[in-house]
């Protein structure tokens, strides 16, 4: 007889984990113990040395659909011949720091979905869950994952859900959210902020009448509220876009099923599992040519992001729609996810219903966003499902490290003992409410862990708010440069180190020379090449008027005389008065900071080929240009390289062909990947692609076929976000990576 302690770190509490230990322990006649601690799950199993070989090879095996096992530290100890093996209550104390990992927010399962249809007590309950699905992060308080740790701490279990709760053998056993028609949560519907007195059983048919009817509703999720509409119908996403400033950004749809969204968007093999996995993400699609689809869903691309229904709400909602939902973050711009109706009824007043649940969302999450490149995921928005995200390291890090991210699209990174441990999407830091969502995700994670960071780690722009927050906390700060830490967000998920060509796109950041950058290309650690600097004419101005960066172009090549002289429709878009004031300011370089950038490049495109002079939203330059990439065309710019200085001569080549909307984006695209190419063949070193321009999918696919053809071994991230949500991950990698000098 023999007795092993095992000490196991990873996945492991709030997915089954201890009950797949039970049964296992039973079914080979083993006694022991099985226990959460607050770094994971220790188990203490006693028998004959057969039994616990299969126990130990069955422990990595045989998981439940959501643990993951990182470590497994054994050790024999004194046998006690105990009588049985006992699931007992969690261990606070057991050591000084919590390092337990947090689980995200996954989809119902199937298998609760068959109870929400059958007689009983989860018969039409709305948030019906078990050990496989449901809440985790968006509901914890602190770790140990238990229910009292949680914001179902104020409901009183049923003694049918008590008595699944205990019994190691239902699938609900310590599933912290368990809750039924008897004890758990209920819906409530308010018109304003008035509540709407209606049989509860009627609640969900009525809110499916009011979408059918054209009516703008918010509705609670998991990790906050959508604002939720018709997407058949003009009229609502003509309100809808009013209301809320965003005339032409797309809006994702949540669809009844997989049938559904086929009808819509083509679909790959791989696509088609993403819709329906576990972590149910939004998915990129291309659009199919049909009529029976709002054109002002996804307007002027060729794009559409579609998701299917990830709780029971949705499900049990759809059962009286035909037609897929909007289900876009209610928010206002720069403004995180709400979490609370009373904040619906104060900040959306167009929002004519909502509905809510007495759940609490402790920490809110916004849905996470992906497309397939090349037949593998590429991450967009790490959020619901998929974050909080670990990143094992081959080592333990002496020190607790904090990185705190770029400005845009903001997440945070925690570094403690083997474990990168990723925050869910944050957003762009451009409001106090924004800023305040940052603190309060900050001030969680540090509950969670008992986490006070030894140093910390930020940008190098002087004025990002997380910069200015990084040199308020009396820590031992490093610094880095954004578009170098793009390149040690990819080294950080494929645990790379040494040497690479990292080439670093993206729209503008700040520059080890304090220009802005955007076009980089790293040999190692250090710019070797980038692109030739274009002035922003009128600074931040520039990023919303693509007209504005086409013309300082066409001032690099040609005198104020011959640019008004021009058939140009970038020219025509300006008055001449217009012009010459422009021109003053490229002249005198008044508010006219230069720029590297690739994603303005692809903004000046936008511009000369009329398809964009001023946009919206973030990248909708690339979108627009995607939409028109015609790969029967295999024309390229010329280009010098002087000093590093890469430059294309798009105004040459465009004076002299006059070339149409496809040929002229066709031809800059190509010509990005020639240089991509061209570059990886003289440097003769392994490639990584990293940056928010990469998220260009026409551009990716085509620039890893072209280096697979020379069989040039390429990276670019497929787990963590591609653009400034990956750059907290790469900050806290750049700092293990240097620890010793630090």
């Amino acid at each position: 007889m023999k007795r092993v302690a095992y000490s196991i770190k990873g996945q492991v509490q709030g997915v089954g984990f201890r009950p797949f230990v039970y049964k296992m322990a039973l079914e080979l006649d083993l006694v022991g113990f099985v226990k959460n601690s607050q770094s994971g799950v220790e188990i203490e199993v006693e028998g004959r040395e057969q039994q616990l070989n299969v126990f130990n090879a069955s422990l990595s095996l045989k998981l439940p659909p959501l643990a993951r096992i990182d470590t497994i530290v054994t050790k024999d100890i004194k046998p006690l011949q105990e009588k049985s093996f006992k699931i007992v209550q969690s261990s606070q104390n057991s050591i000084n720091q919590k390092t337990a990992l947090i689980s995200s927010d996954i989809a119902t399962c199937k298998e609760c979905l068959d109870d929400v249809k059958k007689e009983g007590r989860y018969h039409n309950y709305f948030a019906t869950n078990c050990t496989n699905c449901g809440p985790r992060y968006s509901i914890i308080k602190s770790v140990p994952y238990d229910r009292k740790n949680s914001s179902m701490d104020v409901f009183e279990m049923c003694s049918e859900c008590k008595e699944a709760y205990e019994n190691p053998h239902d699938r609900r056993y310590h599933a912290q959210p368990i809750s039924c028609n008897e004890c758990g949560p209920s819906l409530s519907l308010f018109k304003g902020n008035q509540k709407v007195e209606i049989d509860k059983k009627n609640i969900i048919e009525k809110v499916a009448s009011l979408i059918k009817n054209g009516k703008i509703l918010a509705i609670k999720g998991i990790g906050g509220f959508h604002i939720v509409c018709d997407a058949n119908s003009d009229e609502a996403l003509k309100n809808l876009r009013e209301f809320k400033h965003r005339p032409t950004k797309p809006f994702a749809i949540m669809c009844k099923d997989l049938q559904q969204i086929k009808a819509l968007a083509e679909v790959s093999e791989k696509e088609e599992q993403l819709l329906t996995c576990k972590e149910a993400p939004i998915v990129i699609l291309k659009k199919r040519t049909c009529n029976h689809i709002s054109s002002l869903l996804a307007p002027n691309i060729d794009r559409i992001g579609c998701f299917l229904p990830y709780t029971a709400l949705h499900h049990l909602l759809f059962a009286h729609l035909q037609n897929p939902i909007v289900a876009t973050s209610a928010n206002l711009g720069d403004e995180p996810i709400i979490i609370k109706a009373e904040d619906i009824f104060k900040k959306l007043p167009f929002v004519e219903f909502t509905l809510d649940f007495e759940r609490e969302i402790i920490n809110g999450v916004d849905d996470s966003l992906v497309q397939v490149v090349d037949e593998n995921m590429q991450v967009l928005r790490l959020s619901r499902g998929y974050a909080p995200k670990v990143i094992k390291l081959p080592f333990k890090s002496q020190n607790m490290i904090l990185a705190v991210g770029a400005n845009q699209k903001n997440s945070v990174a925690f570094v403690m003992d083997d474990n990168i441990i990723l925050s869910p999407h944050i957003g762009d830091l451009n409001s106090l409410e924004a800023f305040g969502f940052f603190e309060r995700t900050l001030e969680s994670f540090k509950r969670f862990y008992d986490f006070e960071p030894d140093i910390i780690v930020h940008d190098r722009h002087p004025n990002y708010e997380t910069t200015k927050w990084a040199k308020k906390q009396n820590k031992k700060l490093v610094e880095i440069g954004h578009h170098l830490a793009h390149i040690y967000a990819c080294k950080a998920e494929f645990g790379l180190s040494g040497d690479y060509v990292g080439f670093s796109f993206d729209g503008t950041g700040y520059g080890d020379d304090s220009t802005l950058w955007g076009g980089e290309i790293f040999v190692g650690d250090e710019r070797k090449y980038s692109f030739k600097q274009i002035k922003l004419l009128g600074g931040e101005r520039a990023i919303k008027e693509p007209r504005r960066v086409a013309l300082s172009m066409l001032f690099d090549e040609l005198s104020l005389e011959e640019v008004l002289k021009l058939e140009l429709d970038v020219v025509k878009s300006f008055s001449h008065v217009e012009i010459k004031m422009l021109h003053q300011s490229y002249l005198k370089n008044l508010n006219a900071p230069k720029s590297s950038s690739v994603g303005r490049l692809f903004d000046a495109i936008a511009s000369f080929s009329n398809i964009a002079q001023t946009i919206s939203y973030e990248g909708e330059s690339g979108l627009l240009c995607e939409s028109y990439y015609d790969k029967s065309i295999k024309k390229c710019f010329d280009y010098i390289v002087e000093n590093g200085v890469i430059d294309m001569k798009i105004v040459e080549y465009m004076l002299k062909n006059k070339p149409d909307k496809k040929e002229l984006i066709s031809t800059f695209i190509n010509t990005l990947i020639k240089i991509i190419l061209d570059i990886s063949k003289i440097e003769k070193l392994e490639v990584i692609l990293s940056g928010g321009v990469f998220q260009n999918k026409t551009l990716l696919e085509l620039t890893c076929k072209e280096l697979k053809e020379e069989k040039i071994k390429h990276y670019y991230q497929r787990q963590s976000a591609i653009n400034d949500g990956g750059i907290a991950l790469g900050q806290a990698y750049y700092v293990l990576s240097y620890n010793k000098k630090i």
